[in-house]
């Protein structure tokens, strides 16, 4: 065992071990316990178990490793996720606090109908799925480069984990194990991006640091057939177009995510949830800020290191990740002319953005600890969210399809638990064999579950909240309507299901196609409503009293 795999395993034992014994004493018996923690959970924890919730493989592994090769425009990742935060935690959150219920598809149920119920229950599944799928993959890199392991055994590892203490602990377990979670991923970020901000610039700040590279980093980009890192709109296909969709369809879905919303339903009131939101979008810029200078400060390091190389002499971090298949060489013979993170593109050196962050500390020539603090990191990154969609399709299978549809509310607390750890089981081994088949690095395929709830849930949340006349049968069209334009376009452009990649059309990648999704979503639904009889006044009344609250309704 060498003495990066050495240190790798030290701090994922003791990471893991944490984990688990916080899962084991906080174990639930009950349903409001597993699903929402009693709504007892205190403020600044909900907040920093949000932001560890919401930042995923993605955030931890991918989005830096984006920004590496797609320049500026990798940007589009940080300002769509946090922007759609604030959305959410203005539009969203304090309402459907107010209303009290267990799950998203519970609160359409209420304001729709119980068919709506179903379809928001089903299109919950398919989002939580599409992002768990990134979770996997993110959580086979760690395992496979860092403890030597097979990319299949690397998911099973990971899947098994998860698994564990999602369906042991509940929402309650969850909550205060993504607390640790969060602990361990910022220091473990944190640490690397300072020691390498030292290296390059002598200075242990890295937003500071960051500018005084770009120059140099345009000139080497250029030199390796590369756009500049600065340049605008350059780092996507359709251009400034494509760009503005894929930011605001990464808006739109931040605000409709099933596993982010459920976490406000476990404050103790709906002021708590407010403030959950403020704490939780400090804990998240704390990485957020920081991810544009990883991204920089690794391309800098990844193109100097290939300057004027041959395959034989490139840094001794490239053959352990080209052994486990994160690194293509094509130039054996000559120098390394080209760089590239495109398979396709026939590049003399070949780099997954997936292994950018992870492999930073390598790259940087940090110390085996450091590489394996950021091991560490990765995995609690990739758990913490992991474990948060299971929950969402184990209430969902649970709660709003089984209890409300199939056993009309007979059901005991105890058959919901065992249905909805079986959903859990199910959504697991399904989620291995996509986690070792991913249709797109680990950032993408996160986007496209954004670019799912986008088109799906955020339309008919807006207007159940802010438009009395919204009704089932509009919301049902609605919901159906967005779902199978965006996933459709999706499978068109993507080698889904063995279907062939299409070319995009307008230069729309799948990652913006949310974005339109959700505008047929709320044109559908608004149409139909218009078209066919409205809600109750019962219905239009109770929309009315969580939009304007009152003093007996300040504590939920």
């Amino acid at each position: 065992m060498s003495s990066m795999q050495f240190w790798t395993f030290l701090f994922l034992v003791l990471s893991f071990g944490l984990y688990i014994y916080i899962a084991w004493r906080s174990r639930v018996k009950e349903t409001k316990e597993f699903y929402v923690a009693s709504q007892g959970v205190p403020t600044v924890a909900n907040g920093m178990a949000v932001a560890a919730d919401w930042m995923s493989a993605a955030s931890f592994i991918g989005m830096a490793g984006m920004i590496t090769f797609m320049g500026s425009d990798g940007a589009v990742y940080l300002m769509g996720w946090t922007g759609g935060f604030v959305l959410l935690a203005l539009l969203l959150a304090p309402y459907l606090r107010k209303w009290g219920k267990f799950t998203v598809p519970e609160f359409v149920g209420d304001r729709y109908s119980d068919s709506v119920r179903v379809i928001a229950a089903i299109s919950a599944i398919v989002v939580s799925f599409t992002y768990v799928v990134g979770q996997m993959t993110g959580g086979g890199v760690v395992f496979a480069r860092f403890l030597g392991l097979s990319a299949e055994w690397a998911v099973v590892v990971a899947a098994a984990v998860i698994f564990f203490y999602a369906v042991l602990g509940g929402m309650k377990g969850i909550t205060y194990t993504q607390v640790a979670q969060y602990i361990v991923l910022i220091i473990a970020y944190a640490i690397p991006a300072v020691a390498v901000s030292q290296q390059i610039g002598g200075f242990p700040i890295p937003q500071v640091t960051y500018g005084t590279i770009l120059s140099e980093l345009d000139a080497l980009r250029t030199e390796f057939g590369l756009h500049e890192f600065t340049e605008a709109f350059a780092g996507r296909d359709g251009g400034q177009l494509d760009v503005f969709l894929v930011t605001a369809s990464l808006m739109l879905g931040t605000a409709g995510l099933p596993h982010v919303i459920i976490r406000f339903y476990t404050t103790k009131t709906v002021r708590g949830a407010r403030f959950s939101a403020f704490w939780a979008l400090f804990f998240i810029s704390l990485l957020y800020l920081t991810a544009p200078a990883v991204g920089a400060f690794t391309n800098l390091n990844l193109l100097q290191g290939a300057q004027g190389s041959t395959a034989d002499d490139l840094p001794s971090w490239i053959n352990p990740w080209a052994e486990a298949g994160y690194v293509t060489l094509n130039a054996e013979d000559g120098l390394i002319s080209t760089v590239s993170n495109d398979a396709a593109s026939g590049a003399d050196l070949i780099v997954s953005n997936d292994i950018l962050v992870l492999a930073s500390p390598e790259i940087g020539g940090l110390p085996a600890p450091i590489i394996g603090l950021m091991a560490a990191g990765g995995m609690a990154a990739a758990l913490s969210t992991a474990a948060g969609l299971l929950l969402v399709i184990s209430s969902a299978a649970s709660h709003d399809i089984y209890y409300r549809m199939i056993s009309k509310e007979q059901a005991s607390e105890k058959t919901q638990m065992m249905v909805g750890r079986l959903a859990m089981t199910a959504a697991v081994l399904v989620a291995i064999f996509a986690g070792l088949n991913p249709p797109a690095f680990v950032a993408q395929v996160v986007a496209f579950a954004f670019g799912l709830a986008a088109s799906t849930f955020f339309p008919i949340l807006i207007l159940g909240i802010f438009w009395k006349k919204a009704n089932a049968k509009g919301a049902a069209a609605g919901m159906l309507t967005g779902l199978v334009f965006s996933a459709g376009y999706m499978i068109y452009t993507l080698e889904i299901f063995g279907t062939g990649a299409n070319d995009h059309i307008l230069g729309i990648s799948p990652e913006g196609i949310g974005a339109l999704g959700a505008l047929v979503n709320f044109t559908v639904t608004i149409v139909v409503s218009n078209l066919t009889r409205p809600p109750s006044h019962e219905v239009q009344e109770m929309v009315e009293s969580i939009r304007y609250p009152s003093q007996q309704a300040t504590k939920v």
